[in-house]
Protein backbone atom coordinates (compact mmCIF):
# COMPACT_ATOMS: atom_id res chain seq x y z
CA UNK A 1 0.00 0.00 0.00
CA UNK A 2 2.48 2.53 -1.22
CA UNK A 3 2.84 5.20 -3.83
CA UNK A 4 5.91 6.73 -5.43
CA UNK A 5 6.40 10.05 -7.22
CA UNK A 6 9.71 10.27 -9.06
CA UNK A 7 11.59 13.18 -10.59
CA UNK A 8 9.41 15.76 -8.82
CA UNK A 9 10.81 19.25 -9.38
CA UNK A 10 11.10 20.31 -5.75
CA UNK A 11 14.12 20.40 -3.49
CA UNK A 12 14.27 17.37 -1.16
CA UNK A 13 15.15 19.67 1.73
CA UNK A 14 11.91 21.62 1.28
CA UNK A 15 9.79 18.51 0.75
CA UNK A 16 11.17 16.89 3.91
CA UNK A 17 9.87 19.80 6.01
CA UNK A 18 6.32 18.82 5.06
CA UNK A 19 6.97 15.06 5.09
CA UNK A 20 8.08 15.25 8.72
CA UNK A 21 4.70 16.73 9.68
CA UNK A 22 2.66 13.74 8.47
CA UNK A 23 4.94 10.83 9.40
CA UNK A 24 3.10 8.47 11.78
CA UNK A 25 -0.27 10.24 11.47
CA UNK A 26 -3.54 8.58 10.49
CA UNK A 27 -4.65 8.96 6.87
CA UNK A 28 -7.49 11.45 7.59
CA UNK A 29 -5.28 13.52 9.89
CA UNK A 30 -2.39 13.57 7.38
CA UNK A 31 -4.75 14.61 4.57
CA UNK A 32 -6.10 17.43 6.74
CA UNK A 33 -2.60 18.63 7.69
CA UNK A 34 -1.53 18.71 4.05
CA UNK A 35 -4.70 20.51 2.97
CA UNK A 36 -3.98 23.41 5.33
CA UNK A 37 -0.19 23.56 5.03
CA UNK A 38 0.87 26.58 3.01
CA UNK A 39 3.82 24.98 1.20
CA UNK A 40 4.24 23.86 -2.39
CA UNK A 41 5.42 20.43 -1.20
CA UNK A 42 2.12 19.91 0.65
CA UNK A 43 0.19 19.68 -2.61
CA UNK A 44 2.67 17.19 -4.07
CA UNK A 45 2.67 15.04 -0.93
CA UNK A 46 -1.13 15.26 -0.84
CA UNK A 47 -1.31 13.75 -4.32
CA UNK A 48 1.06 10.93 -3.32
CA UNK A 49 -1.00 10.30 -0.15
CA UNK A 50 -4.23 10.09 -2.19
CA UNK A 51 -2.55 7.70 -4.61
CA UNK A 52 -1.39 5.44 -1.76
CA UNK A 53 -4.92 5.44 -0.30
CA UNK A 54 -6.39 4.57 -3.71
CA UNK A 55 -3.86 1.74 -4.07
CA UNK A 56 -4.83 0.41 -0.63
CA UNK A 57 -8.52 0.55 -1.47
CA UNK A 58 -8.37 -0.89 -4.98
CA UNK A 59 -5.46 -3.34 -4.79
CA UNK A 60 -5.62 -4.51 -1.16
CA UNK A 61 -9.33 -4.03 -0.36
CA UNK A 62 -8.43 -1.92 2.70
CA UNK A 63 -10.35 0.99 4.19
CA UNK A 64 -8.06 4.05 3.93
CA UNK A 65 -9.72 5.66 6.97
CA UNK A 66 -8.17 2.95 9.20
CA UNK A 67 -4.63 3.31 7.82
CA UNK A 68 -1.76 5.49 8.97
CA UNK A 69 1.36 6.88 7.32
CA UNK A 70 3.87 4.15 8.11
CA UNK A 71 6.74 5.58 6.07
CA UNK A 72 7.32 8.73 4.08
CA UNK A 73 10.71 9.15 2.45
CA UNK A 74 12.02 11.99 0.31
CA UNK A 75 15.15 10.99 -1.58
CA UNK A 76 17.24 13.14 -3.87
CA UNK A 77 16.76 12.67 -7.59
CA UNK A 78 18.99 13.88 -10.41
CA UNK A 79 19.95 17.55 -10.36
CA UNK A 80 19.26 19.64 -13.45
CA UNK A 81 22.13 22.07 -14.01
CA UNK A 82 21.74 25.50 -15.59
CA UNK A 83 24.12 28.44 -15.86
CA UNK A 84 23.49 32.08 -15.01
CA UNK A 85 25.69 34.83 -16.47
CA UNK A 86 27.45 36.94 -13.85
CA UNK A 87 29.74 39.93 -13.79
CA UNK A 88 33.10 40.05 -15.59
CA UNK A 89 32.15 37.31 -18.04
CA UNK A 90 31.77 34.63 -15.41
CA UNK A 91 28.95 32.13 -15.06
CA UNK A 92 27.63 30.39 -11.96
CA UNK A 93 25.80 27.10 -11.83
CA UNK A 94 22.13 26.97 -10.86
CA UNK A 95 21.14 23.58 -9.43
CA UNK A 96 17.50 22.64 -9.94
CA UNK A 97 17.05 19.76 -7.55
CA UNK A 98 14.53 16.95 -7.97
CA UNK A 99 13.04 14.50 -5.49
CA UNK A 100 11.80 10.93 -5.35
CA UNK A 101 8.92 10.72 -2.84
CA UNK A 102 7.88 7.34 -1.40
CA UNK A 103 4.88 7.04 0.92
CA UNK A 104 3.67 3.80 2.52
CA UNK A 105 0.43 3.36 4.43
CA UNK A 106 0.07 0.64 7.04
CA UNK A 107 -2.60 -0.73 9.34
CA UNK A 108 -2.30 -0.41 13.12
CA UNK A 109 -1.68 -3.57 15.16
CA UNK A 110 -4.75 -5.77 15.39
CA UNK A 111 -6.62 -4.12 12.52
CA UNK A 112 -7.12 -6.61 9.70
CA UNK A 113 -6.35 -5.39 6.21
CA UNK A 114 -8.50 -6.82 3.42
CA UNK A 115 -7.09 -9.60 1.30
CA UNK A 116 -5.59 -9.09 -2.11
CA UNK A 117 -8.01 -8.73 -4.99
CA UNK A 118 -8.39 -11.92 -7.01
CA UNK A 119 -6.68 -11.79 -10.35
CA UNK A 120 -7.33 -14.18 -13.23
CA UNK A 121 -5.16 -17.27 -13.02
CA UNK A 122 -4.98 -17.35 -9.21
CA UNK A 123 -7.67 -19.99 -8.83
CA UNK A 124 -6.62 -23.45 -7.77
CA UNK A 125 -7.15 -26.13 -10.36
CA UNK A 126 -9.81 -28.68 -9.49
CA UNK A 127 -9.05 -32.35 -10.04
Amino acid sequence: MRAVAKYVRISPRKARLVADQIRGKSYPEAASILRFTNKRAARILGDVLKSAAANAENNHDADPELLFVEEVRVDEGPTIKRYRPRALGRATMIRKRTSHITLRLGAPEGVPVGGAVDTPGDEEEEE
